[in-house]
């Protein structure tokens, strides 16, 4: 079934032809602890922090999605087929599957790998590849902008002989780096406070949340009362017992006694120390991190409509940015399919608005403009003599 979906994709592909992924690779932390430690720390943040996986997720969506545009029309068919079909890794399908995992990635590591598998014969693409970022190297080569790509492998570093396939991009990169840096960096102190302080609300509700009772006996200075006193307290201490027991399977109990008894709750004079605060302070430096609204992430802080508009503003420039890191990428899967179909033609990616707002102020503006265009024509209108 795969090898037919791989001839409607490419008419020269051959059955007897099999995909050779150059960057499967081993992760071995002892000979790189630094930079596949970041990526493990990095990791560890998303999994822990349950606002910045739903951030980073809101964010991989609102990209949005695009189309491919092709000048020669009679290719426009093959090519929509091959971007809708085109298998990625092992359960995957279509380039836009493929996309988001490049692109987060890319906003989770600051790098995103991937290779353009083509067969044994080099005639055809049989499919796309989301390499692991932590098993590729980078280091420049002997000509001016020449990239080698290495891969970690259980006997080291193995070079690629095809680095055409590779597909790589790096998130706001330092001056004359290669890697990039990730979204989430300067974020595990404040993450770290953050869950110190989730952790001590659980420790202080298992001690007060969880209510106990302190039962004491104070005998009277009746001569019988003292002689008994160890006895009674020893009953006391049975039938409540016996009491809390039964209150576990439904079973009401009363607790009947003879004597001075001061029954308190332990802890109940103190009060749970306030965390709304602290807690949303460290969500205001994480939030300002990543660039997105709070309204979109369930947090009804007060905001005035025009602050809402600006946030969702700048939302908008932080997409535009991952769209023009994702352009190249499109583009080079584009043009090495075409080529290998014998096809030379310009394409050009054209991306769908963010969101609907934005089509409705784009609506309201030609109304507008329409507006202005029969009113200055109604104004400049001869006027006819009576």
């Amino acid at each position: 079934m795969q090898s037919e979906n791989l001839k409607k994709l490419n008419p020269k592909s051959d059955q007897r032809s099999v995909p050779a992924v150059q960057t499967v690779g081993i992760h071995k932390p002892e000979d790189f602890p630094v930079q596949l430690y970041a990526y493990d720390l990095f990791d560890k943040i998303r999994r822990t922090v349950p606002i910045i996986d739903a951030a980073i997720a809101k964010l991989i969506r609102l990209t949005g999605s695009f189309q491919v545009v092709c000048s020669d029309p009679s290719q426009q068919k093959n090519l929509d087929r091959f971007l809708r079909d085109v298998p990625v890794g092992f359960t995957g399908q279509s380039i836009y599957n493929f996309l988001d995992c490049y692109l987060d990635s890319l906003l989770v590591y600051g790098n995103a790998a991937g290779e353009i598998v083509m067969d044994r014969q080099h005639s055809c693409i049989v499919g796309l590849w989301n390499a692991c970022a932590p098993d590729l190297i980078i280091r420049p080569g002997n000509a001016p902008f020449e990239k080698k790509f290495f891969v970690r492998n259980a006997n080291g570093e193995m070079l690629l002989r095809h680095p055409e396939r590779i597909l790589f991009s790096a998130l706001k990169p330092p001056p004359g780096g290669i890697y990039g840096v990730s979204l989430l960096h300067g974020l595990p102190a404040f993450s770290e406070i953050l869950l110190r302080i989730y952790e001590c609300i659980g420790q202080n509700f298992d001690r007060a949340g969880n209510v106990r009772y302190a039962v004491t006996y104070k005998p009277s200075s009746d001569p019988g009362d003292m002689a008994y006193a160890r006895e009674r307290a020893e009953a006391i201490a049975s039938e409540w017992s016996a009491g809390m027991q039964a209150a576990r399977y439904g079973e009401v109990r009363d607790f009947v006694s003879v004597g001075d008894i001061d029954i308190r709750v332990i802890g109940a004079e103190s009060e749970m120390p306030s965390t709304e605060i602290p807690v949303r302070q460290l969500l205001e430096q994480i939030i300002s991190k990543l660039s997105i609204p709070p309204f979109l992430l369930g947090l009804n802080w007060s905001s005035t409509e025009r602050m809402s508009a600006q946030q969702a503003d700048i939302l908008t420039s932080e997409l535009e940015y991952y769209r023009r890191l994702l352009d190249p990428v499109i583009l080079k899967i584009v043009r090495m399919y075409l080529q290998l179909t014998g096809t030379c033609c310009e394409v050009r990616v054209v991306w769908d608005h963010i969101s609907l707002q934005d089509e409705v102020q784009l609506a309201q503006a030609r109304l507008w403009n329409a507006q202005a265009d029969v009113l200055e024509k109604e104004n400049h209108l001869p006027i006819s003599e009576n």
